[in-house]
Parts: structure tokens; C-alpha cells; sequence
């Protein structure tokens, strides 16, 4: 199996508007479309942005092969960017075919409505929560986790800065994950749960993903007097630990209540220093921890 982690690269955004769609590319050098498979995880974060439950740099978006295209009704919901706003982008990719591919290149596509017309209706925030928060495995914060034989659970949870409503959100999951959901902690209730989509190997392809909103509704209200909880739920039935063999998040669409103020960075803070080291620096940390997963095509 081949690991290869791609450079980390910062851009700017060169005109102000408001993104709605986001999708992923694996191209070769002449701009031809790749196998999916061949991408392990690709990382957006925004330095200069607050995270929702953390006080760390906006993870704008965190995919992997079995992330379809995020996507919201382009009238209704979208992510405010202004021009020269910076994004930190970073991916890796993984080759467990026999086949050899060369000059292997990333592209993120956004599409966005253009500043200054009457649409989106409401401005939405991506935001995470990963079961290893605040900042994985140190030093270079690994989200992986070892999976014990048999039926194990892993969570975290947070409280949010500001009140407002999660309108959309999905998961992610390795091989032998069972369920992954999300709960307000202070009432028990479950807000979103999902069970990924196998193929007929039993390896994951996808998380299904939810649109909150509805007709009646805009989503869930969540409120930073409660705490709330991501769990990943896993079944291993190899007898054996899996050295790496998991992961668990939830991440989705925030849409702040009218009049609140989304809080600022504070680029003084530890915990926001450790993560910005952990999105800039690009060595061989991840691609070791695949190295040792259970499974060669995680």
C-alpha cells in the first residue's frame, strides 16, 4: 500500500459571496478524473475563524472517500467569504490497488452565490466534533484510535459558544463501524444517528447525511447552556486490537440565532496555537498510523 501526504497549502478567496456546494476531485496530471478510493481524507480549515464547540480554527470541512459532495439549497443556506479570506487545505492519499498512479493531484471545486444579492436567506457555519477532540493523540494530533476485540464506544462532548441551529450534518466511520450519532448530554436526547452504508466486503462507503430543515422548521436549536455529545459505536469482530482501526465525527451546518455575534479567535490561547501547529505541519504522522490500521484500505 502506497501513503503519500500531499503538501499543505494556504489560498485565498478571491471574491466575496456565499458558498453552497463543496466537492472533491483526484485528478492525474492532464486533469482526467482517478478512483476515489485513491483519497484517504482531505482537511479545509480557516485560521482566522472561531470553531462552534472549540477555541480553536474553524475545521471548515473534513471528507474522505465516502464523502458525496456536500451540498444545501442555494437559496436558503450558505457559508459567508469575503475576499482575501484564507483557507488551509492539506490531503492525503492512499494506494492499496497494484496499479501505480503518477502526478496525482487534489482539487476542491466550491460553488458560490456572488455577494450582494437577496440570497442565501440564512448564513450557516460548517462545524465538527471528532470523539479525540480537543487535539487527538499528541504530538501531532492522530484522530485515530486502537479498536479492542468485540463491541467498544468512544465519545466527547462540548458545550457551544453561541446558540443557534444545525440545519444539515453527516459522519464518519472506519470498517467496523456500527453507528455514529450525536445528543444534547443535559437531556439525554438524540438530535442524529446514522449507520454507514457497506459494501458487500463489509468495508464502509458512506454515512448517510441529513438535511434538518424542513417546511416547519429550520433545524435543531442547540443553546451553550447544554452540553452535547458525539459517540462513535464499533463492533470488532477480529478477536484482535486494531492498532488505529478507528475513527468517529459529526460535523454539519450551523446557523447562528439573528443578533449573535460569531465569537473571535484568540490567536493567544494554547489550545488554538497546538491546533494551528497540528493543520500547518505536514510529516509522517498520519501516514505512519495508516501503516498500522487494521485494514489496508482504510
Amino acid at each position: 500500500m502506497a501513503v503519500v501526504l500531499l503538501p499543505v497549502c494556504s489560498a485565498e478567496i478571491r471574491t466575496s459571496g456565499a458558498i453552497f456546494r463543496a466537492q472533491i476531485e483526484v485528478l492525474d496530471s492532464a486533469g482526467k478524473p482517478l478512483p476515489g478510493d485513491l483519497l484517504h481524507h482531505f482537511n479545509l480549515a480557516d485560521p482566522d475563524h472561531r470553531e462552534l464547540f472549540l477555541p480553536i480554527g474553524l475545521h471548515v470541512m473534513a471528507a474522505g472517500r465516502e464523502t458525496p459532495p456536500l451540498a444545501v439549497p442555494r437559496l436558503l443556506f450558505g457559508l459567508p467569504v469575503r475576499r482575501g479570506q484564507r483557507f488551509i487545505a492539506s490531503a492525503m492519499l492512499v494506494n492499496p490497488a497494484a496499479v501505480a498512479y503518477r502526478q496525482v493531484r487534489v482539487r476542491l471545486v466550491l460553488s458560490y452565490q456572488p455577494d450582494g444579492g437577496l440570497w442565501p436567506l440564512f448564513p450557516g457555519v460548517p462545524w465538527v466534533m471528532d470523539v479525540l477532540f480537543p487535539l487527538g493523540h499528541p504530538p501531532h494530533g492522530n484522530k485515530a484510535f486502537d479498536l479492542p476485540p468485540g463491541r467498544s464506544t468512544h465519545s466527547y462532548e462540548s458545550n457551544p459558544a453561541i446558540a443557534g441551529t444545525i440545519v444539515g450534518l453527516g459522519g464518519h466511520l472506519h470498517d467496523y463501524g456500527v453507528r455514529i450519532e450525536l445528543a444534547d448530554a443535559t437531556t439525554g436526547a438524540v438530535l442524529w444517528h446514522a449507520a454507514p452504508v457497506k459494501n458487500g466486503a463489509g468495508h464502509v462507503v458512506s454515512i448517510p447525511t441529513s438535511l434538518l430543515a424542513n417546511w416547519h422548521r429550520l433545524g435543531v436549536h442547540i443553546v451553550p447552556a447544554h452540553r452535547y455529545r458525539v459517540t462513535a459505536v464499533y463492533d470488532n469482530p477480529t478477536g484482535h486490537v486494531l492498532r488505529n482501526g478507528g475513527m468517529g465525527l459529526v460535523g454539519g451546518l450551523f446557523v447562528p440565532d439573528r443578533g449573535t455575534r460569531w465569537p473571535a479567535v484568540d490567536p493567544s490561547d494554547t489550545l488554538y496555537q497546538q491546533d494551528l501547529m497540528q493543520t500547518l505541519r505536514a510529516d509522517s504522522s498520519d501516514a505512519d498510523a495508516m501503516m498500522h490500521m487494521g485494514h489496508p484500505d482504510h
